[in-house]
């Protein structure tokens, strides 16, 4: 059974302040009124990313990975690849539903995004969720033999039914093969993200551990870096908390609290809804024109706009007042 054991109590760690972050944003992949994929607002999408100073994120949950088909998850990378002009990105290696090895299927998704110019991470799989943690190491060090640079992947199951989240052990483990140099974790649980940043900076200091947690960004005030879905709804307030966190400017700190404030209303259940949320938060910014989720998404209620108006009203007043 796929069981993870909660650490004791342990005292809240240190914040740290005046620490680089490193932010990378999971792209949101948007629908037209036809539902089909909106191309053309992705790309720009992405250009938004890069030009904010955060590296873009492509076939992750925010960009419907689990419900495109292989055809649509390979357009995902050829569109990213051209619009990267060789800015990097990051890309899900995404082998749900594939037969076989699930080391050698996480090879070859993994040749193609290295193919576009991306930086691979092992999307879960239902092959390994239920399988030994001795069985889940085996195969990440099989494709660690690839080469690096490679990103891990501990999903909590409020997001997808093939999402698990390791033992400290394994984690431990996982830190031991060179050629992960990160690891997004999201389990939405704080402590559990603590004792890893803990085991860490103890074992492996340079390994990025990346959050996922948008119900709890600030995560990154101690030690984390990000890879988030939230992050998608404004890049750019993202990049300046991040540099005024760098700055030591105490704005830093009233800015994620609106930014989580945010996250608190897209990322309540069923989670999954939070890419509709996205949607109506960027057609309310001018950046997409429409807001419909993938058709096999779930859906967020009209009355959610007026809310994420009022938020956008005071996201864009803190914007404008740090515009040098």
């Amino acid at each position: 059974m796929n069981i993870v054991e909660r650490p004791a109590t342990s005292t809240i760690p240190p914040l740290k302040p005046g620490r680089a972050i490193e932010g990378i944003s999971a792209v949101l992949l948007p629908y037209k009124s036809d539902d089909q994929p909106d191309w053309e607002s992705f790309r720009r999408l992405l250009d938004r990313t890069w030009s904010a100073g955060l590296t873009p994120a492509v076939n992750m949950d925010t960009g419907y990975v689990h419900l495109l088909t292989p055809a649509e998850r390979e357009r995902v990378l050829s569109e990213t690849a051209e619009v990267s002009r060789t800015r990097g990105f990051v890309a899900g290696a995404f082998i749900e539903g594939e037969q076989g090895d699930p080391a050698a299927a996480y090879l070859r998704a993994v040749k193609q995004i290295r193919a576009r110019g991306g930086t691979p991470i092992l999307f879960q799989t239902s092959a390994l969720g239920e399988t030994s943690e001795q069985n889940v190491l085996e195969t990440y060090t099989r494709v660690a033999e690839s080469g690096g640079p490679l990103l891990g992947f501990e999903l909590g199951k409020m997001f997808a039914p093939f999402g698990r989240i390791y033992s400290e052990d394994l984690f431990r483990r996982l830190l031991d093969l060179e050629a992960f140099t990160g690891l997004k974790h999201s389990s939405l649980d704080r402590e559990l993200e603590w004792r890893r940043l803990e085991i860490r900076d103890r074992h492996r200091p340079a390994f990025k551990l990346y959050t996922g947690n948008d119900l709890a960004i600030d995560m990154v005030f101690y030690g984390s870096d990000y890879l988030l879905g939230l992050s998608a709804f404004a890049v750019d307030a993202f990049a300046l908390r991040d540099r005024l966190w760098a700055a030591g400017d105490s704005a830093a700190v009233a800015l994620n609290d609106l930014l989580q404030y945010l996250g608190q209303l897209a990322f309540r259940a069923p989670v999954p809804g939070y890419k509709h949320s996205a949607a109506q938060f960027l057609k309310l910014r001018g950046f997409i024109p429409g807001d419909r989720p993938h058709p096999r998404s779930p859906r967020r209620p009209e009355s959610d706009v007026a809310l994420l108006d009022d938020i956008r009203e005071r996201l864009e007043a803190v914007l404008a007042s740090h515009v040098s």
